[in-house]
């Protein structure tokens, strides 16, 4: 989660200090990607995160990225979408959380406590996976309204 905090700070200095590149559009998506997937897969393991919803994100991260590359090789170069923006919170939101819970098992809180945050956690992740697919949709329909995007 820290390199969370740490990714937001670096975009915030970055627009501040006007230092926004395209290296840092198409990079800086693809290492919070990389992130998010691999704490996502903790959380498979642990038990915690449906393996079905670690698929629906990991398919959904591949297909923006793809859409991105589309764009790209027609010279548009796409930033984050104010979508993927709420979309990075949820999945912050619901990766605390199956943290907390993770954590609880860790320093033996009590299976109560564990199996609350479990439920809170997979409720989280299935709003993040919702939108997630509403962000990719409006990924899709900048894309198709791009010129020679059809």
């Amino acid at each position: 989660m820290f390199s969370e905090v740490t990714d937001m700070l670096d975009g915030m200095i970055a627009r501040k200090q006007g230092e926004v590149s395209d290296f840092g559009k198409l990079y800086d998506p693809f290492a919070d990607t990389l992130t998010q997937i691999t704490y996502f897969l903790c959380f498979v393991i642990d038990g915690i995160l449906p393996p079905v919803f670690f698929l629906m994100v990991l398919y959904r991260e591949f297909s923006i990225l793809f859409v991105r590359n589309l764009m790209l090789k027609k010279g548009i170069t796409m930033g984050a979408r104010i979508g993927g923006k709420i979309k990075t919170v949820s999945y912050i939101l619901a990766g605390g959380l199956a943290l907390l819970a993770s954590s609880a098992v860790r320093l033996g809180m009590g299976a109560e406590l564990f199996r609350w945050l479990v439920l809170a956690s997979r409720v989280a992740f299935i709003l993040s996976v919702l939108i997630a697919i509403l962000s990719f949709i409006d990924y899709i329909v900048i894309y198709t309204k791009s010129p020679g995007g059809k």
